[in-house]
C-alpha cells in the first residue's frame, strides 16, 4: 500500500496538518497564527532567523491547504540586558539589567538598543521576502495586549508558584510574584522582586533587592514602591510570559530549541491550568553548531548572521538551510554556502523534470522543498545554472575594474545563455564577487620555484612574445613542460600561482589573451626576480 503524500511532501506540510487538525474553527478565529520570538538583547544569528523562517514556512503550508494564516514576530525588547555583545561599546556595561527598549542605541540610528537589534533580524526577513506582523513587547505591555492574562496569572500566583516548583524544582515563585517591575529608583528590571498583589487597585508592590547575572552580583538600589500592571512598567517572568502571549494572540504553532525546553514545558502547563487555553502545537529543533561543535550563539561569540549569508548566497539557499529538515544538529559555516547554492539548482532540476527521481514520495518531497525555498512562488521556467565554484574561479581571476564584465564575457564563451537570464546571473556573479573580495587574500598561495621551473618560465616568456592564438599558447605551455622534464600538471600550477596566487584557474590560453600578453609577461618576469628560490627541490608530481 502506497504511503499518502501530505501536501507537498515536506515536514512543513505534516506540521501544518497537525496544527489544523487540533483545533475547531467554530470556537476560535478562522485565522491560524504562528509565532516566533525575536531576541532584542544581542546580534541575531542563523538560529534566530531559523525560528522566524520555519514559523513562516508553517504559515505557508497552512495557507496552501486553503486556510488563512498569519506569522507574528514578537520582539522580547522588554527583557533586561544581561551581557554586552562582543564588539559593542563597553559603555553599555552601565545598562546591565535595564530593559533593552530603554537603553539608548549606541549607533544612534534607532529609538533604542532593543529596536536596533530587532531591526537586524527584520532586515533579514525583509530581504528574504518573509511577511510578518511585528509586535515589540514594550508596545504590547504599554497598550495592554496582555492585561487580561497578567491579571489572571497574578490572581492565581500561589498556584502558579506550585506549578513552577513541580515542573522545574524552583521555589522562587512560592514567595515572589512571577512579574518584574521596572524600578522607579534606578531603571533596572531584573533587580526587582514583586512581593504583593493588590487585585482591587491592580497594583504590585516590589522592592529593588538586586540579582546575580552570569555569576556577578548586581546590587539593588533598595527602592520600595508599587506599579500598576496596566501601565506597562514591567513584564511577566519567562516562566509564564509565553503562556500569556500565546493566549492573548491565539497562537497555534511555535517551534522551540532545547535550550528553552523547560520554559516551554512549564508555560504549556500554565496556559492550560491557569489561562484555560490550549497551548500551541510545538516542534522541537536542534541547534546549529560551528565547525568546532559549539552552539552558534551571541554569548559564544561565533555569530553567523543571516546578513553574512545573504552577502554570499541567495535567499533561497538560506531558506533551504531552514527547510531541508528541522531535527538533528548541523555544523555550519560560510564555507557551506556554495553547497547550498548548488543544491537549490539541483532541486530546481527535479522540479522541472530535468532530473529524474524514481521514488514518488522522494520526488514529491524534493519538489515541495524547492517550492517552499521560493516561498511557493517557483519560477515559471528553468533558470540558468552555473556552479558556484565556476563563478568563484572567474571572479577570482578577473582583472581589476572589470570583474562583472569579465565574468560575463567568459560565461558567454562557455555557452551560458546570459542574455536570456541576465538578472539571475548578475545576482549570482554579485554573490561570488563578494566572496572573492572578502576571502581572496586568505586563499592566496605563493609560488616557490626550483631552478628548473624558473628556466621553463623564461622559455615560456620568449615563446609568448610570438604567439597570438589560444591554442598556440596552450600548446606552448605543454611543450615547454615536456622539454624541461617538468610534469605538465605542476607547470600549470606554477603559472597559476604566479598569475593569480592559486594552484588552479580558468583555461590558460584564452585567459592570458584576455588579460593581455604584455601584462602576463611582466608578471612572469617579476616573479623571476622576486620569487624565493628553492634549489634542489623536486618538482611536484
Amino acid at each position: 500500500m502506497k504511503e499518502k503524500i501530505i501536501g507537498r511532501g515536506t515536514w512543513l506540510d505534516k506540521v501544518a496538518e497537525n496544527v489544523i487538525r487540533r483545533r475547531s474553527l467554530k470556537k476560535r478565529s478562522p485565522v491560524f497564527r504562528v509565532e516566533s520570538g525575536i531576541g532584542a538583547s544581542g546580534l541575531p544569528h542563523i538560529g534566530s532567523f531559523a525560528d522566524a523562517a520555519r514559523a513562516y514556512g508553517v504559515k505557508l503550508a497552512v495557507e496552501d491547504r486553503g486556510y488563512t494564516s498569519e506569522y507574528i514576530a514578537f520582539s522580547d525588547d522588554k527583557d533586561g540586558l544581561r551581557k554586552v555583545p562582543s564588539g559593542f561599546p563597553p559603555e553599555l556595561e552601565k545598562y546591565i539589567a535595564y530593559p533593552v527598549s530603554s537603553i539608548p542605541d549606541p549607533f544612534k540610528c534607532h529609538e533604542s538598543y532593543g529596536a536596533h537589534m530587532s531591526s537586524l533580524l527584520l532586515d533579514a526577513l525583509d530581504r528574504s521576502d518573509i511577511e510578518y506582523r511585528y509586535i515589540p513587547a514594550s508596545k504590547a505591555y504599554k497598550e495592554g495586549l496582555l492585561n487580561e492574562q497578567i491579571r489572571t496569572i497574578l490572581d492565581a500566583a500561589e498556584e502558579v508558584g506550585k506549578i513552577i516548583k513541580r515542573e522545574l524544582s524552583q521555589e522562587k515563585y512560592l514567595e515572589a510574584l512571577p512579574y518584574f517591575a521596572v524600578c522607579r529608583g534606578c531603571g533596572r528590571i531584573y533587580t526587582t522582586r514583586a512581593y504583593q498583589w493588590n487585585p482591587k487597585e491592580g497594583k504590585i508592590r516590589y522592592r529593588c533587592e538586586g540579582t546575580t547575572i552570569h555569576d556577578t552580583l548586581l546590587k539593588g538600589c533598595g527602592y520600595d514602591g508599587e506599579v500598576d500592571y496596566r501601565d506597562g512598567e514591567g513584564k511577566l517572568s519567562w516562566k509564564v510570559e509565553f503562556a500569556a502571549r500565546w493566549a492573548a494572540l491565539g497562537i497555534d504553532f511555535e517551534a522551540y530549541g532545547k535550550d528553552i525546553a523547560d520554559s516551554v514545558r512549564v508555560n504549556d502547563v500554565i496556559i492550560k491550568r491557569i489561562l484555560h487555553k490550549r497551548p500551541p502545537y510545538h516542534v522541537r529543533y536542534e541547534m546549529f553548531l560551528d565547525k568546532s561543535g559549539r552552539k552558534i550563539s551571541k554569548s559564544a561569540g561565533n555569530v553567523l548572521t543571516p546578513q553574512l549569508w545573504l552577502r554570499y548566497g541567495s535567499p533561497s539557499s538560506l531558506l533551504l538551510l531552514m527547510y531541508k529538515r528541522i531535527v538533528g544538529t548541523r555544523e555550519l559555516s560560510v564555507e557551506d554556502i556554495p553547497k547550498y547554492m548548488d543544491e537549490v539548482d539541483e532541486l530546481e532540476d527535479v522540479y522541472f523534470g530535468k532530473k529524474e527521481i524514481a521514488d514518488a514520495k522522494e520526488r514529491a518531497k524534493l519538489r515541495g522543498l524547492f517550492e517552499y525555498c521560493t516561498l511557493l512562488k517557483p519560477p515559471k521556467e528553468p533558470r540558468t545554472h552555473i556552479q558556484y565554484t565556476t563563478l568563484l574561479e572567474l571572479a577570482g581571476v578577473a582583472p581589476r575594474g572589470r570583474g562583472g564584465e569579465f565574468v560575463v564575457e567568459k560565461l558567454k564563451q562557455y555557452g551560458f545563455a546570459y542574455d536570456k537570464d541576465r538578472e539571475n546571473i548578475d545576482r549570482r556573479i554579485g554573490y561570488a564577487s563578494n566572496w572573492v573580495a572578502d576571502f581572496k587574500e586568505e586563499q592566496k598561495q605563493k609560488a616557490v620555484l626550483t631552478d628548473m621551473e624558473k628556466e621553463a618560465l623564461r622559455e615560456l616568456i620568449e615563446g609568448l612574445r610570438e604567439k597570438d592564438e589560444e591554442n598556440a599558447i596552450q600548446n606552448l605551455i605543454f611543450n615547454v613542460a615536456k622539454k624541461r622534464n617538468i610534469p605538465v600538471k605542476r607547470f600549470f600550477q606554477v603559472i597559476y600561482l604566479v598569475l593569480i596566487n592559486k594552484p588552479a584557474g580558468p583555461k590558460l590560453g584564452p585567459y592570458i589573451l584576455s588579460l593581455g600578453k604584455d601584462r602576463v609577461i611582466r608578471r612572469l618576469e617579476a616573479s623571476l626576480g622576486q620569487t624565493r628560490l628553492a634549489p634542489g627541490r623536486e618538482a611536484l608530481p
